[in-house]
């Protein structure tokens, strides 16, 4: 299977003083937002099969980073800010999928399922806004791995 984890694209701060829940959902990508989930969409289309899965955050800013894409994709709240990596994983039904799934997501739910996935022994992985982590199952010695397939940053497309 292979699992393609989006992180949303620069994303406007919250104001001053307000920290709810509804107002951190509906914060919006910046002008340099809509420029690097633009770069990382039309890399992605030229990599992405037809039949992959996209799953998005209801966050405004996932959604917007979606569209970029410019196909289908469905929201799921289960992939909100604060998921937690096995949230995630039953999403998308890691690693039984049949076809690649892309989830445009948050931190620190998407470095937390790099990861775990890969056996790292940090909880939490380090993930660039806007970037892209790659991951496909495989099996090794009658086990089943996660492997790298690649990871790409907007900055450098």
């Amino acid at each position: 299977m292979d699992l393609i984890l989006w992180r949303h694209a620069e994303a406007e701060e919250l104001p001053d003083g307000v920290a709810d829940a509804r107002s951190d959902l509906e914060r919006k990508l910046t002008s340099r937002g809509d420029k690097q989930a633009a770069r990382m969409a039309d890399w992605l289309d030229r990599q992405l099969p037809g039949s992959a899965r996209i799953l998005a955050s209801p966050a405004r800013r996932c959604e917007q980073t979606a569209l970029a894409l410019g196909r289908k994709f469905k929201t799921r709240d289960e992939l909100a800010p604060g998921a937690t990596p096995e949230s995630l994983l039953e999403a998308v039904q890691w690693p039984l999928a049949r076809v690649p799934v892309l989830v445009i997501g948050h931190q620190p739910t998407l470095g937390q399922t790099v990861a775990r996935l890969l056996g790292l022994v940090e909880a939490d992985c380090a993930f660039k806004k806007g970037a892209v982590w790659w991951l496909r199952t495989r099996e090794r010695d009658g086990q089943m791995q996660a492997v790298v397939v690649t990871v790409q940053s907007p900055d450098f497309l």
